[in-house]
């Protein structure tokens, strides 16, 4: 039962079927729920610090109900995206267009990147395929082997693309960490085939496959609604794509591992992320917002992430501090002084 709650995540899904549905300012109803009544339920309700204990930990780690709700996301998405052509091709009305596509790009980046994250670090090659799918739906699948062997690697380092710096804008981040991370994974595929003395031109090249599934994808919507639907797909593939990169910025700003006498970077430690233990942002991005514990053990299942003392606090849940980051010097003052506090 304890794995129910994530369900939560699909409450998405049914604001996009009612912004899809209806006309008017109810289409902006996704991004009113996501970044509006989450925010404000974050901000009143409690937050949750407990942890299961040793025992529960246990039992909650081999629980298959966690995955298959991750697998139940793979359809909706699919199902979500398709509805979105045949909709979107119909819409004719600006104020209608433009909030079905934020509607479409939030669950391109709530469920299309957050969860195909989550599948992408698993190592069973069913789950992986299946992040794959769900990434490909936001044109980001390069995310998949940057962020396992290079963010992952590099976090709290000025080599890590993902990483924002201190007084680094947010809009400034978006095209550093995009673009970086796009030729960090290619330098990763790479150097991954080199040293199994392969070439780069070889179809084990993830990110040769994944070029040629973006391709077909753009190509087919192009061949079967033509190009306006294919640029308002693209719009919001961007939406979902900026979202994942403001999450990138809010989780690690400002936050470098020091150096030993050796010139080599400390361990990852719980103190190199920002968390959230605020309940509604954290049931919806399956605990995305523990992000310490996830850093600190990448192939730990969403379900049992741990909250540690020690782990640096957010103010708020992730959407609200998605969107304080949007206003950088609101941000840099809220956040310098908590840099000062750790």
């Amino acid at each position: 039962m304890k794995a129910l709650k994530y369900l939560l995540v699909f409450t998405v899904p049914l604001t996009t079927y009612i912004s899809f549905t209806s006309t008017g300012w109810i289409t902006y109803s996704t991004l009113i729920y996501v970044f509006g009544i989450v925010p404000l339920a974050d901000f009143f309700l409690k937050v949750n610090t407990s942890n299961f204990d040793k025992e529960q930990e246990e039992v909650e780690k081999h629980n298959k109900l966690y995955s298959y709700i991750l697998y139940l996301t793979v359809p909706t998405q699919v199902a979500f995206l398709i509805w979105f052509l045949f909709v979107i091709e119909n819409t004719t009305n600006t104020v209608d267009l433009i909030g079905r596509i934020l509607a479409m790009g939030i669950i391109c980046g709530v469920i299309g990147i957050n969860v195909g994250h989550e599948l992408g670090h698993r190592s069973n090659r069913l789950e992986q395929l299946l992040g794959e799918i769900l990434l490909l739906s936001s044109l980001e699948t390069h995310f998949l082997p940057y962020h396992n062997a290079g963010h992952h690697f590099n976090v709290a380092t000025p080599e890590d693309a993902a990483t924002a710096r201190k007084n680094e804008a947010l809009y400034l981040f978006w095209i550093r960490s995009q673009f970086m991370s796009y030729i960090e994974a290619w330098k990763i595929e790479n150097k991954r085939l080199k040293t199994s003395e392969r070439s780069w031109f070889h179809h084990q090249n993830r990110m040769i496959v994944y070029t040629l599934a973006h391709i077909i994808l753009i190509s087919s919507i192009f061949y079967f609604f033509g190009i306006t639907v294919t640029l308002y797909f693209l719009a919001a593939a961007i939406v979902g794509v900026l979202l994942l990169e403001t999450v990138n910025y809010i989780e690690h700003y400002g936050l470098m591992r020091k150096k030993n006498k050796f010139g080599r970077y400390e361990r990852v430690r719980h103190t190199h992320s920002w968390n959230s233990n605020h309940v509604i942002g954290k049931l919806v991005l399956f605990n995305l917002s523990r992000h310490s514990d996830h850093h600190y053990n990448g192939s730990k299942h969403y379900q049992v992430l741990k909250s540690l003392p020690e782990s640096p606090q957010m103010p708020t849940g992730y959407p609200g501090m998605m969107l304080l980051s949007l206003i950088p010097p609101i941000w840099f003052r809220l956040m310098n002084k908590k840099l000062q506090e750790i």
